[in-house]
């Protein structure tokens, strides 16, 4: 490859989702590292987005990202690694001295610093406090103060503020002065001499106002805002549900200390909802992607759920062994035994998901249980007839009106106790202040199995009057 194809590649958005595509582009990137071609390099970065070009570096090994990484000015750097995977930008920051990687942490967002330092060892973090100016200092130790999982955890202080006795024009002239640092300037945050939040201001707002009038004729002075300790799915809940661009972070005094913006919120949602299909998936203690993770993190991920729903798994053994002198007088029946555990299991699954999802939007409550129930009983039944009738006919090819019987019963018993099974223990969960994604697939399917064995078998045994053993 000469230096001059990588201007020429095409890079679009299904090169970014192709695999091949991306490491002939990473091919290109080390043809010019090995050439020491600024130039095309220069070019290429000033071509591309910093996300994609996180990309390709994330591909790299990390003294070939750093090296790239260097043809990018500061500001460039700092917005770059900000979209990097955090194994790839800790390995990269552990390449870089003391006074480089300080420098990179002052180019980058106050959020996406704080999200780097957290990330160091502490050894390191301790190492690099001392490289930082002052107020980036103090910035850093702040913003890292705040509990995982919270609010404040997840805010940056990259905002824009105004006083209410501003008029139109001087306050455009402040955030024009502010415009540089800020996440944003769409919306502003009007504090007092303590910084209590007192309104908040758009950008709109204020461009259409009389260049008489003061901002506090002009601002809203009920914000929707969130305190820094409560929970961060409630800061992007309340992003989503208001349609804002950002959400005011106050403290315990009720003063303005960061806000939290869409992109941060969009990444809470992200995370959560990789959080829950690991759940729905019975996969635990997964914080980093599967390319990233060794065999033995995604080991340790998935073996507890699966050897205690091995241990789960031995009631429907037990089921079996105490219907034997059944089975022995029809071996018909065990052809069926698959299709109709399985058809509750997978009724159960469905009905557990919806209402997973369902607990987690908010559209369902816990004191919803009792209507739900029934809504869920009467879908169940339809299912459940209409699954019998499905597989009657087949019931009579192998083993006759009786068997037909026996499976017709089982089918709509099974199907509706499935489901009810699927649709209680997310409510039982939450009731019990666990997580109902814990309620999932295979958990579900765990129990409704032994529950159908139990059944398809009692009712084989009382139709076909058959002793048990």
């Amino acid at each position: 490859m000469t230096n001059n194809t990588l201007l020429d590649l095409e890079i679009d958005h299904d090169t970014m989702e192709d695999d091949t595509a991306l490491d002939v582009v990473v091919d290109g990137i080390r043809t010019c590292l090995r050439e020491n071609d600024r130039q095309t390099l220069r070019a290429f970065f000033d071509a591309h987005e910093p996300a994609d070009i996180a990309t390709f570096l994330d591909r790299m090994e990390a003294d070939e990202a750093l090296a790239a990484l260097r043809y990018a000015d500061l500001r460039e750097q700092g917005q770059i690694v900000g979209y990097m995977t955090p194994g790839c930008r800790v390995e990269i920051a552990n390449l870089m001295g003391r006074r480089d990687l300080a420098a990179l942490m002052a180019a980058m967002s106050h959020d996406e610093r704080v999200d780097l330092f957290k990330e160091l060892e502490p050894v390191a973090q301790e190492a690099i406090l001392p490289s930082l100016a002052k107020a980036e200092r103090e910035d850093l130790r702040k913003l890292a103060s705040y509990p995982e999982g919270t609010a404040g955890s997840i805010m940056t202080s990259d905002y824009a503020t105004l006083t209410p006795d501003m008029r139109a024009p001087e306050a455009i002239e402040a955030l024009r002065t502010q415009a540089i640092d800020a996440e944003t300037v769409y919306q502003s945050y009007i504090v007092d001499e303590e910084r209590h939040l007192v309104g908040v201001a758009s950008l709109r707002d204020l461009i259409m106002a009389r260049s008489d009038q003061r901002v506090s004729e002009i601002m809203d002075t009920q914000p929707v805002s969130i305190r820094a300790e409560d929970p961060r799915e409630e800061a992007a809940e309340k992003i989503a549900r208001y349609d804002l661009l950002a959400l005011p972070v106050i403290n315990g005094g009720d003063k303005l200390v960061g806000i939290v913006t869409q992109d941060d919120a969009m990444d809470v949602q992200q995370e959560e909802a990789t959080t829950d299909f690991h759940k729905v998936g019975t996969v635990s203690g997964l914080t980093m992607g599967v390319r990233d993770a060794s065999i033995f993190v995604l080991y340790r991920a998935r073996i507890v759920w699966l050897v205690l729903l091995v241990f789960g798994n031995i009631f429907s053994g037990a089921g079996i062994a105490y219907f034997e002198d059944t089975i022995a007088a029809y071996v018909a029946l065990v052809f069926f035994l698959p299709l109709l555990i399985d058809s509750g299991g997978n009724a159960g699954s469905q009905a557990s998901t919806l209402m997973v999802r369902a607990i987690a939007t908010g559209d369902v409550k816990l004191g919803d249980w009792g209507s739900m129930l029934g809504r869920e009983l009467a879908i169940a039944a339809l299912l459940g007839v209409t699954m019998a009738v499905a597989v009657s006919a087949i019931g009579i090819v192998r083993g006759g009106p009786e068997i037909a019987l026996v499976v017709a019963m089982s089918m709509v018993l099974i199907v509706i106790v499935g489901s009810i099974i699927g649709m209680s223990l997310p409510f039982l969960l939450s009731k019990l202040k666990l997580d109902p994604a814990t309620a999932s697939a295979p958990l579900v399917t765990s129990i409704a199995d032994a529950s159908g064995v139990l059944i398809y078998f009692a009712i084989a045994t009382q139709v076909l009057q058959m002793p048990v053993s």
